[in-house]
C-alpha cells in the first residue's frame, strides 16, 4: 500500500498486480482490490498462480504457522523464490504495457528474514530485466523501485500516516482466523503491531489475540 502511495506521490500511474498464489492467508486479496481502487490504479490485474501445488511453506501447505515470536532463522512461512517468481511475473506485465518502473513493498525487517527481500537480490533483478527483456535489448533499462527498502516498520506506518491512506486497507497477518480478524500472533502480525507502537500511531487492525 504504500509503496504504491509512493509511487503515485511521485507522479507515477500506477498498474497493480496482485497474485493469487492459493495462500492460506487470502484475505490479502481483498484487501489489494480496495487498496487498488482507494489508489485509483490504472488497472489492477488480480493473477491466479496456483503455488500450492508445490507446497513448501506454511503460506501454501499444511504446516502451522510459527505463533511463538520472530526468530533469527529464516522462517517457515517463507515461499520458496516467492519475489523471484512476483517480480517476473511484474516484469513481464510491465513490458506489454510498456511501463519501465517497477515498485515492490520489500523492507530492511524482511529481508533479515527472507532472501529473497534482500538489497543484493533487488539490485541483482534490475540487471537480469534489461537482460531478458526485448526493451532492455533495445537499450532502455527498467529500474526496481524498492522505496520501503531501509524502512522500519514504525517509519512504513508513519509514511502511511503521511500520505493520508487509511491502514486499516492493508493486512499483515499470515494466519486470519475463522471471524476475518488478525491472528495478532504470527510474526507479521506482531511486527506490524509493534511498528504502529513505536510510531505513536493507531494500529486499525481487528486482533483475535
Amino acid at each position: 500500500m504504500v509503496s504504491a502511495g509512493l509511487a503515485k506521490e511521485a507522479g507515477f500511474a500506477v498498474n497493480a498486480l496482485t497474485i493469487d498464489y492459493n495462500q492460506r492467508h487470502r484475505r490479502e486479496i481483498d484487501a489489494a482490490r480496495t487498496i487498488a481502487d482507494r489508489l485509483g490504479a490504472e488497472r489492477h490485474v488480480v493473477l491466479p498462480l496456483d503455488l500450492r501445488r508445490f507446497g513448501g511453506s506454511a503460506l501454501t501447505d499444511d504446516i502451522e504457522v510459527p505463533k511463538d515470536g520472530v526468530g533469527p532463522d529464516i522462517p517457515v512461512t517463507y515461499v520458496p523464490a516467492r519475489n523471484l517468481v512476483f517480480l517476473s511475473l511484474t516484469l513481464a506485465w510491465a513490458e506489454t504495457v510498456g511501463a519501465k518502473d517497477i515498485f515492490i513493498g520489500v523492507n530492511a525487517l524482511d529481508y533479515s528474514g527472507y532472501p529473497d527481500c534482500r538489497p543484493e537480490f533487488i539490485a541483482a533483478f534490475e540487471n537480469i530485466a534489461t537482460l531478458a527483456t526485448k526493451v532492455g535489448a533495445q537499450g532502455n533499462a527498467f529500474t526496481i523501485h524498492a522505496p520501503l527498502q531501509y524502512m522500519s516498520k514504525a517509519e512504513i506506518a508513519g509514511e502511511a500516516h503521511r500520505l493520508g491512506l487509511d491502514a486499516g486497507m492493508s493486512w499483515s497477518c499470515y494466519d486470519p482466523q475463522p471471524d476475518g480478524r488478525a491472528c495478532g500472533l504470527c510474526d507479521s502480525c506482531r511486527l506490524r503491531k509493534a511498528g504502529f507502537e513505536q510510531a505513536g500511531l493507531v494500529d486499525p487492525t481487528d486482533y483475535a489475540a
